[in-house]
């Protein structure tokens, strides 16, 4: 479709069945869920294991083609496991897989297919194993591009951005531009520079979703029940 041909009402009760339903399933398989998760088709994130914890103000996007895995595999009784700061933006398709510890700073944005993890999870010659593992540390404010790898042992600093595709296997300084495979630094950014960022765009969060609720409003106006049902049953090329 070219457009969302739901009506307001329509649109407003869906958004608030996926607020209920990550309420719902997530909360008891988190040891920590913070406060105004925002996820996209919940029922596409698969959750596995524990420790994990989410933070306030996470935005969760998932789709059927692009399921969110959030998994803790240990025998470890005190593993860390995972933990996701507040005001992070997770795409569809991102993996988290930890056997010890994955850190995402806040402010941190995860792009489409990104998969992130701190194991071999086979040995190099016993594959019967876990092999090595070793925690990974996004800091705050981290940007990691479409379907990039992060590997065990990686920390990667405040502000940095890693590029799409990269296959990051050593640290990243603070403020940096890392791509390829491995990664390398491919331009080091302005310390002094002002960084915008997720948790000053939610300073007002009541505003923001004001905002929302007012274009909503607008651009689906002309919208009414018969014409959705039929651009579900008979879509035609102006829909």
């Amino acid at each position: 479709m070219r457009q969302d041909h739901r009506p307001y009402y329509i649109k407003k009760a869906y958004q608030a069945f996926e607020k209920r339903y990550a309420e719902h399933f997530f909360r008891p398989q988190l040891e920590h869920l913070g406060e105004e998760l925002i996820v996209l088709k919940p029922w596409h994130v698969v959750i596995f294991g524990s420790p994990i914890t989410i933070g306030d103000f996470v935005n969760i996007i998932a789709s059927p083609e692009g399921k969110v895995r959030l998994s803790v595999w240990t025998d470890q009784e005190d593993a860390p496991g995972i933990r996701v700061g507040d005001f992070c933006l997770i795409c569809p398709g991102v993996q988290l897989s930890a056997t010890q510890a994955i850190t995402i700073g806040k402010n941190s944005m995860l792009a489409r297919g990104v998969y992130i993890t701190d194991a071999d999870w086979h040995g190099i010659y016993n594959r019967t194993v876990l092999g090595k593992s070793a925690p990974v540390v996004l800091e705050d404010n981290v940007w990691v591009g479409d379907c990039a790898t992060v590997c065990k042992g990686v920390t990667i600093g405040k502000n940095s951005i890693i590029g799409a595709g990269s296959v990051v296997v050593s640290d990243i300084p603070s403020h940096s531009i890392a791509a390829g495979n491995p990664a390398r630094i491919v331009k080091h950014l302005d310390p002094d520079e002002e960084f915008i960022t997720r948790e000053q765009w939610f300073a007002d969060p009541e505003g923001i979703f004001k905002q929302h609720r007012s274009l909503d409003r607008y651009f689906l106006r002309n919208n009414t029940l018969f014409k959705w049902l039929r651009t579900l049953l008979w879509p035609g090329a102006e829909d």
